[in-house]
């Protein structure tokens, strides 16, 4: 992988570049005018990981760059700043490194630190280890979590301590609300803070416009993560039935839903493909019964999918709903997919969300109403 070089004097013409390259893979599908929304030029990133290269008496924290005629041939990239990463990580990753290296406890067989922060600047740091970890590097994290002001877990083979808590609870402000997450340690969680309030605003913004007060329907979503989307727009729909695979991810959407006072939603723990084997009667049991699917009348369903985007079968199936808010990490298989959609659906709003300036990174929103609607 290439390293992020941030030039914010170029972020203009960077940001032109994905325009235009989105502008010119979707032009088949005549969408409507690209939205832009940028992002901060840097410190926007808000976990970070990175590996610990140790050299004799020193360490560093490192990245690797592959070299693309010869993939096996990796250059070790020492950073003591990074440049794309939250400014709390950045203010955090010399007092780490300084901590571990006045420590033979903390530094001993350190291999990979791990950030996650806030807007606010809650911090949550993962040591990793290739050894086990015993009392003497728990006193010696404990001193530090309090020096540091931030929180750590230790992680080696079969061993993770949680000193304090295993997460952070971010706030976003979105439409005028604010909004609570939890986001716990190693889980998926929006790298990008303030593109994700953006996001979410957009969102609200093309399905609060499809229908009427009196006559809300519900919303399905697949691929919810830990309610991400699933809070922010629950007031646009009279019910709203999220799917998540994820065991950690569908515990922390719940907690997020009551943090939130969001009492019309429910978080089913179940992946894109059984749910639509749910909807279509073809499967059963226990958390199918638990949905209550009968009681439901979607109109509106939203998806977020991996960078594989979705089969053609998951395809035909979106196809039956009103409206399709797809959400796409990957502008290739998001193409392929609209191949499929358009035939049943016309496009009505299309976005690009900066999500990682400064790489090929492109995030997209589009909003996709059926043709006999």
């Amino acid at each position: 992988m290439a390293i992020p070089v941030v030039e914010p004097e170029r972020y203009a013409e960077q940001l032109a570049a994905k325009r235009d390259y989105l502008e010119s893979t979707f032009a088949p599908f005549q969408p409507p005018v690209l939205e832009v929304f940028e992002s901060p030029p840097g410190y926007y990133r808000q976990r970070c990981e990175f590996r610990i290269w140790h050299e004799e008496n020193d360490l560093f924290y490192a990245m690797f760059e592959v070299d693309p005629e010869n993939p096996k041939n990796k250059r070790v990239i020492r950073l003591d700043q990074y440049a794309v990463a939250s400014e709390r990580i950045n203010q955090l990753m010399p007092q780490l490194r300084e901590a571990c290296l006045a420590s033979d406890e903390l530094r001993r067989k350190l291999f990979q630190v791990e950030f996650l922060t806030t807007l606010s600047g809650e911090a949550l740091v993962t040591l990793i280890y290739h050894r086990p970890l015993g009392d003497e590097w728990e006193r010696e994290a404990r001193t530090l979590e309090a020096e540091l002001g931030i929180m750590i877990i230790g992680r080696s083979r079969k061993q993770r301590i949680v000193l304090t808590r295993d997460h952070v609870w971010e706030r976003l402000e979105v439409d005028g609300r604010t909004l609570h997450y939890q986001q716990v340690e190693n889980s998926f969680t929006q790298p990008n803070a303030h593109i994700c309030q953006k996001m979410l605003s957009w969102a609200r913004e093309v399905t609060a416009k499809q229908q009427d007060e009196g006559a809300k329907k519900d919303l399905v979503e697949l691929y919810c993560g830990n309610g991400n989307f699933t809070i922010a727009l629950a007031e646009n729909f009279r019910r709203v039935l999220a799917t998540e695979i994820s065991r950690t991810s569908v515990a922390s959407a719940n907690v997020n839903l009551e943090a939130n006072g969001v009492a019309n939603a429910q978080i089913g723990r179940m992946s894109a493909e059984e749910f639509s084997q749910a909807l279509k009667g073809e499967k059963a049991g226990r958390r199918v019964a638990e949905m209550g699917l009968d009681d439901y009348d979607f109109s509106t369903v939203l998806v977020d999918p991996p960078r594989a985007g979705l089969d053609e079968q998951s395809c035909e199936q979106l196809s039956e709903y009103a409206q399709i808010v797809y959400i796409s990490c990957n502008p290739a298989t998001l193409a392929e997919n609209l191949t499929i959609l358009t035939n049943t659906h016309r496009i009505e709003r299309f976005a690009l969300f900066d999500q990682f300036p400064f790489t090929d990174h492109c995030e997209c929103g589009v909003l996709l109403t059926r043709r006999d609607v």
